[in-house]
């Protein structure tokens, strides 16, 4: 089961990636009324938590650009009508090249212990490098229906503009 898990990440990575194809840097930044976040923060989240997940705490090295943490923490969001200072090609060719660095990284370890565990803001305690993946499916497919929530709001947005 546990080399599945690259396949199981791989897979869902996937389903976002293909779900935002086409999709302007304009468009990514619309925050639709009543929403606090956009697509870009939520791709940029998604990469974010997962390059922490996957290399911080095995204190292996990590790709994180300098913006990133200020931008994509939990907790962060962008200021409405503002536009992000990462375009989202960046946030996609990151997105894209991660889970080959992760498997390249930890294949045939992915039960070794982390140097650091962690207990989520849900409860949930991660010690192993399996455990720590494993806890990215649900975050990204979590992230992954908000991000299919914004792109059906911006465009039936859009369509009724060009309705009226």
């Amino acid at each position: 089961m546990s080399e599945y898990l690259f396949t199981q990440l791989r897979f869902v990575r996937g389903n976002t990636l293909k779900l935002v194809e086409g999709l302007s840097d304009e468009q990514s930044e619309v925050i639709p009324e009543g929403f606090n976040n956009n697509i870009k923060w939520n791709l940029g989240h998604i990469y974010n938590i997962l390059e922490r997940n996957a290399f911080y705490f095995a204190k292996e090295d990590w790709v994180m650009p300098e913006a990133f943490p200020s931008l994509f923490n939990p907790g962060t969001k962008p200021e409405n009508g503002q536009k992000m200072p990462v375009s989202l090609s960046e946030i996609l060719e990151l997105l894209e090249n991660q889970i080959d660095r992760i498997e390249k990284t930890f294949s045939g370890r992915l039960k070794e212990k982390t140097a650091e565990d962690y207990t989520t803001s849900q409860g949930l305690y991660m010690s192993t490098v399996e455990e720590f993946l494993s806890c990215n499916l649900y975050h990204e497919g979590m992230h992954l229906d908000r991000i299919k929530v914004l792109k059906k709001l911006n465009s039936t947005k859009v369509n009724q503009g060009t309705n009226h």
